[in-house]
């Protein structure tokens, strides 16, 4: 009985092999143009990459120089729109010269935040909204500065959600001492005095060494004293 299985086995491998056999030799042009157009594709994906993206991104990164630079130095008009007489390109050239590389992710926080600083708030939280970013100093940033957008329209509790989330994704001394002070002072402007007093208060628990510290049992106080 063993020995029939085992040549039943036998049968049935040889006649699967014989009809593989019998397919590629029926169907072997159309294996190989099929096999030579996925090997085009990949050629053609690392080629557009080589030739065409990574040349683009360093030319993207180029072009953000004097972008930056008007922004260090806080000429945010220049920064944003560029600027003729140098030949420079503005973050919102990037933006649309520039699609898809990280110089124009970059440039959608920067222009934010020189509109931010310029007044234009509507555009600054479209701008910083699609900046994407896991590092979790500059994302929070752009929380913040998203919230401070909001708070100039007066949206307060879409500031506050963005402080306290701010605060939340850059648990670090560089951000949150200073989206949990923003968010405790919009409490305090909205009289939920208790609240603004858990915000100053994890301020002095968690973040001893930041700069807004030292003021923290002032505004403490302040918030007491008015409940």
């Amino acid at each position: 009985m063993k020995e029939q299985n085992e040549a039943n086995q036998a049968i049935e491998i040889n006649d699967f092999i014989s009809k593989a056999e019998a397919f590629l030799e029926k169907y072997k042009n159309h294996i190989y143009i099929g096999v030579a157009a996925v090997i085009i594709i990949i050629a053609g994906i690392f080629g557009l990459k080589k030739l065409y993206f990574e040349p683009r991104a360093e030319e993207a990164a180029g072009e953000m120089f004097m972008a930056e630079n008007f922004f260090d130095n806080y000429d945010y008009d220049k920064a944003l729109n560029g600027d003729k007489e140098s030949n420079s390109l503005g973050f919102l050239d990037i933006i649309s010269d520039y699609k898809g590389t990280e110089a124009a992710n970059l440039a959608y926080y920067y222009a934010g935040v020189c509109e931010l600083r310029l007044g234009q708030y509507e555009e600054a939280i479209e701008h910083l909204k699609k900046f994407s970013s896991t590092d979790n100093y500059v994302k929070p940033l752009a929380l913040m500065a998203q919230g401070d957008a909001e708070a100039e329209l007066q949206n307060n509790d879409k500031a506050l959600a963005l402080y306290e989330k701010a605060a939340a994704k850059g648990d670090n001394i560089l951000v949150a001492p200073t989206a949990l002070f923003k968010a405790g002072m919009m409490y305090l402007a909205m009289q939920k005095n208790d609240k603004a007093i858990a915000c100053f208060n994890k301020v002095k628990e968690k973040y001893p060494e930041s700069t807004e510290y030292s003021d923290m049992d002032k505004y403490i106080a302040v918030a007491e004293a008015s409940k």
